[in-house]
């Protein structure tokens, strides 16, 4: 599966995924995320090239910059995780990382909701709930700001809802 999708590649690795949250509101160069993300500048481009190799990411604008010219990219709208059923598993296991990542960063005293549920509910309950969760999350993407824009909030949301299947008889 991961050997012949670039997709799949580029969406399982959890840094990948911080950078596509970062680029959503913004475009943003290499040295921009390599900051935001405290890694090295060649490990964010050799990232970035990952994500923009399987089409995730595209060029936004090149700005010149101190005598050279600044690329900066921005995440290709359009391309929501949860239509990547087929990469469940990877998506699975990067978005456990960056919650792991995010959860000390959480303000203490802050207000946030945290839920884990597993209940059974009409269908057209669950389809009726699915279509509010996207539409909530499309929200607040719409509403997004550049990182670290003046009287904003950093928010982290880490969120998989699905229907279960009945386990397997023991």
């Amino acid at each position: 599966m991961t050997a012949t999708d670039p997709a799949l590649r580029a969406l399982a690795h959890p840094v990948r995924l911080r950078m596509l949250s970062l680029m959503w509101s913004a475009p943003m160069s290499a040295a921009e995320l390599s900051r935001e993300l405290d890694i090295s500048h060649a490990l964010a481009s050799q990232h970035l090239r990952r994500l923009r190799e399987a089409g995730l990411a595209e060029l936004a604008e090149v700005r010149e910059k101190r005598g050279g010219r600044e690329q900066r990219y921005r995440t290709v709208h359009g391309s929501p995780l949860s239509d990547r059923r087929d990469a469940t598993p990877l998506l699975t296991e990067a978005l456990a990382e960056n919650l792991r990542a995010r959860s000390p960063r959480r303000v203490p005293g802050a207000e946030g909701v945290t839920a884990d549920v597993e209940l059974w509910v009409a269908p057209e309950t669950w389809e009726r709930f699915r279509g509010d969760l996207a539409d909530l999350l499309a929200n607040l993407h719409a509403a997004a700001v550049p990182p670290h824009s003046p009287g904003s909030v950093g928010v982290g949301a880490t969120i998989m809802a699905f229907p279960l299947a009945d386990p397997p008889p023991a």
